[in-house]
């Protein structure tokens, strides 16, 4: 089978040789500094997990699927111990050198309507020329050649809460949802109208496997809006982007939230949404049991990155938790996360043969 064939089977819950053997989560740029100095080498690859020849999850379309033209990063201070910059979406953040941590959101762009109308103007325009590049139009006619899965949708530039979180802020865009619901289905409205019209676009160019929607909107103890509001809010949105698949023949609506978004999985999958990742353990994920519970929704993570700092014996713990779920199907096993800089090369190159090994590759 294709690295398509195989993905598409195993998320149908179809016949297949075996399950996807992916390496998808690299490590933190500390992680890697720190197997570079235990010898380490990545080659020409630049990736380590590539030496390992995994299989191909499905590649995103590198259009311009969010602000265009997006802001140029531009540094605006910096000291010996973190850097202030802005980033693509407009967002002015503080990030620690020499060590992984989430950065510190200072400023998002959007405070009121009028910066709304403007940023919606100007930045989500879906008709700006230049979203797709011509030199993009014409490699495309080529990848449904090459075996494997298309996606549409990507971090940091395709989601419905994560739009409205980017351009609000974190809080911020949680009072909305109680002070002005009216202008979150006006914002939730128009990304939805963005996105479509650029999977249209894109639909016309190559053919799709998957519309993936980045939303990152849940927390350790559960999701950050309630099911409730997620149904009101992004319900008619999500039934849109399912509308849209069906009508393209596209078969997997792809969810990226971290933490744990049990209470929010029933409405996800009553629009549609069939493939969920990445299943944090640490927040409570649990994929036998989530499989048990949603036979029909397809998964992709679910390992405990905890455990390759433990070793091989912890490891090998790991992956005998996961191999039912591996085994009943509509799962692809991998790490729930980015690697983490307390784990050794040693111990990574053991959990990438130990899983390579569990998937049959």
């Amino acid at each position: 089978m294709t690295d398509r064939e195989r993905f598409l089977a195993c998320v149908r819950g179809e016949p297949v040789d075996r399950p996807p053997y992916w390496l998808l989560w690299g490590g933190w740029e500390t992680t890697l500094d720190r197997w570079k100095r235990e010898g380490a080498d990545f080659g020409l690859l630049g990736e380590p997990r590539l030496l390992f020849e995994p299989d191909t999850p499905p590649v995103p379309v590198p259009a311009s699927f969010g602000p265009y033209p997006a802001y140029d990063p531009l540094v605006l201070e910096k000291t010996d111990d973190w850097r202030v910059s802005v980033d693509s979406w407009g967002i002015k953040r503080r990030e620690f050198k020499g060590r992984e941590s989430m950065p510190e959101f200072l400023e998002f762009p959007v405070k009121n309507r009028r910066d709304w109308e403007q940023y919606k103007e100007e930045r989500l325009n879906p008709n700006t020329p230049g979203r797709i590049s011509d030199d993009l139009r014409g490699a495309l006619a080529m990848w449904p050649d090459l075996g494997f899965p298309i996606q549409v949708g990507n971090f940091p530039d395709v989601g419905i809460y994560g739009g409205l979180r980017w351009l609000l802020g974190d809080e911020e865009c949680l009072m909305a949802f109680c002070t002005d619901p009216g202008w979150v289905h006006e914002i939730m409205g128009h990304l939805t109208d963005l996105y479509l019209g650029m999977f249209e676009d894109v639909a016309g160019l190559v053919r799709l496997d998957v519309i993936h929607m980045w939303e990152d909107m849940c927390g350790r103890n559960g999701p950050l809006i309630s099911p409730e509001q997620w149904d009101e809010f992004m319900g008619p949105c999500y039934r849109r982007i399912a509308g849209f698949a069906a009508h393209h023949d596209i078969p997997v609506f792809s969810v990226d939230t971290d933490g744990q978004p049990g209470l929010i999985i029933p409405p996800m999958m009553a629009t549609g949404v069939n493939y969920l990742w990445p299943l944090e353990v640490a927040a409570g994920c649990d994929v036998n049991a989530m499989q048990a519970q949603y036979p029909g929704l397809a998964m992709m993570g679910g390992i405990d990155k905890r455990a390759l700092a433990q070793g091989p014996e912890a490891i090998d713990a790991e992956l005998e938790r996961v191999r039912p779920a591996v085994e009943k199907g509509r799962y692809i096993p991998d790490l729930d996360h980015s690697v983490p800089d307390d784990v050794s090369w040693e111990h990574y190159c053991y959990f990438a043969e130990a899983l390579k090994r569990l998937v049959g590759k």
